[in-house]
């Protein structure tokens, strides 16, 4: 007869990753920091690390972590796709697009494909090339159809490319999904204004 039907087992190690799931970024980016000293070479944890530091805006730390990962693995397409993140929200557009551009060569069906064309995307229209914008965008927004802020920033692009006619729909798709978007509302009357009465 069994006296003890459940295992006693010491608790388990804290995860980092579940923690990042959860949401909890500073404990996740914690755990990672103590399994990195424990183990320098292990890349699950600088990737999740990595994740958390971006979600905390720490980029500055996020860089000198990805340097690090970098060594360990240059190949490893969740640590070129982060690196990618990273240069976007410091402002280093044309190392951002390096990045996300060697990603979708080395991961043409990676998970990341629909953000990292965002973020191409995003990084055109602060070049003022909203054509390049467009395609982006418009990659983005096939990857995630009802992601309304994508669609918004699509109708920019478009709008601001002279696509009028694509712009009102990219804005008419975003306002379906949330009718309270008042960039969406405001592209709209305003690609309206470019076309004339119809």
């Amino acid at each position: 007869m069994l006296l003890f039907p459940f295992a006693v087992f010491p608790q388990g190690q804290p995860d980092a990753l579940l923690e990042y799931q959860k949401g909890n970024y500073n404990s996740a980016a914690d755990i990672c920091r103590g399994e990195i000293q424990n183990n320098p070479s292990n890349i699950e944890s600088y990737v999740v690390l990595l994740w958390s530091l971006v979600k905390l805006r720490r980029y500055d730390e996020a860089r000198t972590y990805s340097d690090a990962a970098a060594a360990l693995n240059r190949y490893d397409v969740r640590i070129i796709e982060i690196i990618g993140e990273i240069n976007y929200f410091q402002g280093r557009n044309h190392d951002a697009l390096r990045y996300f551009q060697e990603y979708i060569n080395m991961a043409p069906e990676g998970q990341r494909l629909d953000y990292v064309y965002y973020y191409i995307g995003e990084i055109y229209i602060r070049l003022g090339r909203f054509r390049y914008a467009d395609i982006a965008l418009s990659t983005a927004v096939h990857y995630s159809p009802k992601n309304e802020l994508w669609l918004t920033r699509l109708g920019y692009a478009q709008e601001n490319s002279g696509d009028f006619r694509e712009a009102l729909s990219s804005y008419e798709k975003a306002l379906a999904l949330n009718n309270d978007l008042a960039d969406a509302r405001r592209g709209l009357e305003r690609s309206r204004e470019a076309l004339g009465p119809r």
